[in-house]
């Protein structure tokens, strides 16, 4: 069933689930093909690996970051084609905060900029399509970056949090939500049995992609611990880094900041 996790984030270049890949470049078109699928059902693939939990888990990423209500204020989301995390951001500013919602996947910006304009945040947004490990954007630009279960499908994580790091302002805050290392001897069971046995029959049934499911599912369990990812984040020059487990550390956020 599951195998142990990886320890070193620069083992998850060749790391596609439980396969081992050529390199960055196979495991990102692999893990494109994955999001191109289930786009439409983005957050109903959430809802399944999470149990419908990851709407808490998003709120309280939200509400560490606490970002003021001032027009001024620049986020850069990653990895958030669908929007989730970039309107919580501008609607707990009261609207007046403005973001950048970059993604490798223009199927999942597709869907964003259609339900940010549904929502008339589109003023607030901007949709780029790019790749985390190679910003189309200057340095010193943004005073948040966030990113919310995307970091383990980039192919060279310590290259991501490096351009994290460049384009936050002096004192800018990164804040990473990721799948983690359940804490909890008797729920990483119970919570082991529904990855594997549930989630890909589900993913069968609901979404007719059962492969795209195993994958999700297995990336969980490759993804370095919540200790071997601070320690990713800290060598990429950010300061003050913690962390906080959710749901007995089914989930976790990371926080860093650049001083």
């Amino acid at each position: 069933m599951s195998q142990p996790r990886v320890t070193a984030t620069d083992a998850m270049e060749t790391a596609y689930g439980y396969r081992t890949v050529e390199g960055g470049g196979e495991k990102q078109e692999r893990v494109n093909g994955v999001f191109h699928r289930v786009a439409e059902r983005y957050d109903l693939m959430n809802d399944l690996m999470s149990g419908g939990l990851h709407r808490a888990w998003k709120a309280a990423m939200v509400a560490w970051l606490s970002p003021p209500h001032r027009p001024e204020y620049r986020f850069l989301d990653v990895a958030g084609g669908t929007g989730d995390i970039a309107f919580r951001i501008v609607e707990a500013t009261r609207r007046r905060a403005h973001g950048t919602v970059l993604d490798i996947n223009a199927s999942m910006l597709g869907v964003g900029a259609e339900r940010a304009a549904k929502r008339r945040l589109d003023g607030n947004l901007e949709f780029v399509e790019g790749n985390a490990e190679s910003l189309p954007l200057p340095d010193n630009s943004f005073d948040a970056y966030t990113i919310a279960f995307g970091i383990r499908n980039v192919p060279k994580i310590d290259a991501a949090l490096s351009e994290a790091y460049r384009v936050l302002k002096p004192g800018g805050r990164f804040l990473c939500l990721e799948f983690s290392e359940v804490d909890l001897p008797m729920l990483d069971r119970v919570y082991e049995a529904w990855s594997f046995k549930a989630i890909p029959r589900i993913g069968e049934v609901v979404a007719r992609d059962r492969e795209s499911y195993e994958y999700l599912v297995e990336s969980i369990r490759r993804f370095p611990n919540q200790t071997n990812f601070a320690a990713a984040i800290r060598r990429a020059g950010f300061e003050r880094v913690d962390y906080r487990n959710l749901s007995g550390g089914i989930a976790a956020i990371h926080s860093g900041w650049k001083l």
